[in-house]
């Protein structure tokens, strides 16, 4: 499976003719400083007011003759997913506030810093830390999960399949939520239902299964064309009623979900392909320190550097090593092309005692 990120975020780079090597070094050195002292002054996106989105009374319209992907990976359940090419192709028919997929395709643009941040695509790291989770066996029974910068939310819903007693999605863009991440819980809350009234039905209801996801490739030719799915009402499914919803700014999303009585905490933290910006280091710090549990881990999957926008990994962990809040250990690290990474959080004083 091969992605690849297509900025329309403005950066001023030097060219291998402009500096020679002991030049290069200094400068890097001079930067991982630079950025691992940013704080929220020096954020030029503007704040984006955080909302908490209820789902549908009837979710019928959102799943009217949806075509989705299943992607299956080892002994994890089955998730499923809308199309993004059939999504693309039908964006003039949803709803959109904001205006990010008439802005996304003009743009042509997969990132619109302050106003599109990615979330309509699954990203490839998420495929790398889905394969971590089922390495580690993980069953999330009676645990709560936070799915941070969810886009389609694959992360979270695989907690909720497993047994999670509370899911909570967040993403920028609202219209993400409502018209790609809760369609995709409805989806896959009705997979659930259909798997036990017609387990015993073969040849019916035929899956579009993604066997062939590896990390880094995908062989369109292995899988077949993807069915389509009607929805049923499913506003009081009980996997629904264990899952929240937000989008807007980490700055204000966060004060926004503290104000919940008791203030939640998450066992469980996941964040995908969310450290591509340095700028957002300290408001998706501050909201990993808030939310995190005092004994809770923080998933955190990542490529090594992304190029136009100047984050990475090694930005970031010189970011946390100097807020001395976590520890960071990495779990996995691929080798193969732009290196991909899946490190874990914990809390330093977890990990003293």
């Amino acid at each position: 499976m091969s992605f690849c990120f297509n900025f329309d975020i403005s950066a001023q780079t030097n060219t291998p003719e402009d500096v020679d090597g002991n030049k290069l070094q200094s400068g890097k050195k001079a930067n991982d400083a630079k950025y691992a002292e940013v704080d929220d002054k020096t954020s030029a996106s503007p704040v984006k007011e955080a909302k908490e989105h209820l789902p549908p009374s009837d979710p019928r319209f959102l799943l009217a003759d949806a075509v989705f992907e299943t992607v299956t990976i080892g002994t994890l359940p089955p998730l499923h997913f809308l199309n993004e090419t059939v999504f693309e192709r039908t964006a003039s028919e949803r709803e959109d506030r904001e205006k990010i997929l008439s802005c996304r395709e003009e743009n042509n643009s997969d990132l619109i810093s302050g106003v599109y941040e990615g979330g309509l695509k699954v990203w490839e790291c998420t495929y790398d830390l889905l394969e971590q989770m089922e390495k580690e066996g993980e069953t999330f029974s009676g645990k709560s999960v936070l799915d941070l910068g969810c886009g389609a939310g694959l992360l979270g819903i695989l907690a909720l399949k497993r047994g999670a007693r509370q899911v909570l999605f967040q993403d920028y863009n609202s219209t993400v939520i409502e018209q790609l991440t809760v369609p995709n819980v409805i989806l896959n809350c009705q997979e659930d239902d259909e798997v036990e009234s017609d387990s015993e039905k073969k040849g019916k209801g035929k899956k579009h299964e993604k066997d062939c996801v590896e990390k880094g490739k995908e062989d369109s030719n292995a899988c077949s064309s993807p069915p389509k799915k009607r929805a049923t009402d499913l506003s009081k499914h009980p996997l629904m009623s264990r899952c929240h919803f937000y989008s807007g700014d980490w700055r204000t999303f966060l004060p926004l979900v503290l104000k919940k009585e008791p203030q939640p905490k998450f066992d469980i933290i996941f964040t995908s392909e969310t450290i591509y910006n340095t700028c957002y280091y300290p408001a998706l710090h501050e909201a990993l320190h808030q939310l995190l549990a005092p004994s809770g881990l923080v998933y955190l999957a990542t490529k090594s550097h992304y190029f136009g926008v100047g984050g990475g990994l090694h930005l970031f962990e010189t970011f946390v090593e100097q807020r001395s809040v976590f520890y960071l250990d990495h779990l996995w690290d691929g080798a193969e092309g732009l290196q991909r990474h899946v490190v874990v959080l914990r809390f330093k004083k977890q990990k003293d005692n």
